[in-house]
């Protein structure tokens, strides 16, 4: 897929990863009628967002690199040269962003009492310095996962999903768990709260400084594969 078709189809699936998020919700406390503070709830909500990150997870690869998180975009660049960077900074990332904007909208316009999106609940540096780390634990582990298992898609899709839930669970109650700069972006926006300090340093700074210390790290500790080893990976994908 050239240029112009990853761009769309970010796009498309951050527009498509907040309306996701929404229904999950709307299905377990609307349709079945859970209770928000009803445990039995809680783990429904868990196997369908499970689900929908297997759902995401194929539409990623059916689109040939498809993304919806910023973060994502972000360590493919840095570890994919200069071209790639500026490319995945100033062009997929801002276009993350918008589709998560005009999601946020049309989610209010058609639900107009949904929710608002993720919370601070603790001081500004402790929110960063968690999203941070959540950020860097699954930034390591998804470039663990694609180097040690790059053929097997459901055992790659079951631990990245259950990582990124458990770790969603661990923030949550902080700033949300949130791991994705876009989809809060949505949010705040619509609450006129996407330029304050609390959102930049929070949900982007955080985040993003962990990202480049995750793919640092990365490459600092595990060695490029040679061409004998690239060879089975190649066969396996």
């Amino acid at each position: 897929m050239g240029r112009i078709g990853l761009v769309v189809t970010d796009l498309v699936l951050s527009f498509m990863w907040i309306w996701a998020g929404v229904l999950v919700n709307i299905l377990v406390h609307g349709v079945l009628g859970f209770s928000r503070t009803d445990p039995s709830g809680e783990i429904v909500r868990y196997l369908f967002s499970i689900i929908s990150m297997f759902i995401f997870a194929y539409l990623q690869q059916a689109t040939k690199g498809g993304l919806y998180n910023p973060l994502t975009a972000l360590a493919a660049g840095v570890s994919g040269g200069f071209s790639s960077f500026i490319f995945s900074v100033f062009v997929r990332i801002p276009v993350e962003v918008i589709g998560s904007i005009l999601a946020v909208k049309h989610i209010i316009h058609v639900f107009p009492e949904i929710g608002k999106g993720p919370k601070l609940n603790v001081a500004i540096h402790h929110g960063a310095l968690t999203e941070g780390i959540l950020t860097f634990f699954i930034v390591l582990l998804s470039m663990g996962l694609t180097r040690k298992i790059p053929g097997s898609f459901f055992m790659k899709t079951w631990i990245g999903s259950l990582a990124k839930l458990t770790l969603h669970i661990l923030g949550s109650d902080l700033t949300g768990g949130c791991m994705n700069p876009a989809a809060v972006m949505g949010w705040a926006y619509a609450r006129g709260e996407h330029i304050t300090k609390e959102h930049l340093l929070v949900y982007w700074l955080g985040p993003v400084k962990a990202t480049l210390l995750a793919v640092w790290f990365f490459k600092v500790v595990f060695k490029p594969l040679t061409e004998e080893q690239e060879k089975p990976k190649a066969k396996s994908e």
